[in-house]
């Protein structure tokens, strides 16, 4: 039997090259590093610009001219506003002690600071305006109304005198339709018969109006005219 002469085993693969640790000078780390960096700024950015908000004051309820405002009136929101947060009143510090709104601004919306005064810069003033008939149904403090007057009756000794004396006739003395003193005027408050602040029949109804038309209502009623007011459609304001 022939010997079997023994063969030198190969090896099936090359021997693994020993790992070398990355050079700095390696161009795939380099690239690495600058999209991480380039990552993380961008994320830096985007997380900044999402929480650029301030805080501001917005309205609890609607406000009216000469209200006062407190810090029950008030709730802090943050927004972004762009660049047009100073026209705002900012929320970090209570409202100015004795501060009333100058206008109306509704419930939810931002205060304004042109909104926010002293009661001398108001330009309207209050009166209040006793309604004997029924007030209309959603009359609530921030509404808008058209304010009319019906003159008195002229009765008695006046009319016949007046008459007699060649003026008017008496017909035309008695009968005086009514005539509309104020439109889209500012409800501040109603206070029904019964004291209740709802609608109800009758009661006493505080307005605002300007200087020229408050004159003609104080006239009116230092006359005896009586009073009617009609909402405004789509004028009663949330938050009331």
């Amino acid at each position: 039997m022939a010997a079997v002469r023994p063969t030198a085993l190969t090896p099936a693969s090359p021997l693994a090259a020993r790992l070398r640790a990355p050079s700095w000078r390696d161009p795939r780390l380099v690239v690495g590093l600058v999209l991480v960096l380039a990552s993380v700024l961008v994320g830096a950015r985007v997380v900044s610009a999402a929480d650029s908000t301030v805080p501001v004051w917005v309205a609890a309820h609607t406000l009216v001219p000469g209200e006062e405002i407190t810090a029950e009136d008030v709730r802090a929101v943050r927004v972004h506003l762009e660049g047009g947060a100073g026209g705002y009143l900012a929320a970090d510090a209570q409202p100015p002690h004795g501060a009333v709104a100058l206008r109306e601004v509704g419930s939810g919306d931002l205060l304004p600071r042109s909104a926010v005064g002293s009661a001398a810069a108001l330009t309207t003033r209050p009166v209040g305006l006793p309604v004997t008939g029924p007030l209309p149904s959603g009359l609530v403090a921030g509404a808008l109304v058209d304010v009319w007057v019906t003159p008195a009756p002229t009765r008695g000794a006046p009319v016949a005198a007046a008459a007699a004396a060649g003026g008017p006739s008496a017909a035309a003395q008695e009968v005086s339709g009514p005539r509309q003193l104020a439109a889209a005027a500012v409800v501040q408050e109603v206070v029904t018969e019964g004291g209740s602040f709802a609608t109800g029949r009758g009661g006493l109804v505080q307005v605002q109006l300007p200087p020229a038309e408050l004159q003609q209502a104080l006239q009116a009623l230092a006359d005896g005219a009586t009073v009617s007011l009609v909402l405004v459609p789509g004028s009663a304001p949330a938050g009331r």
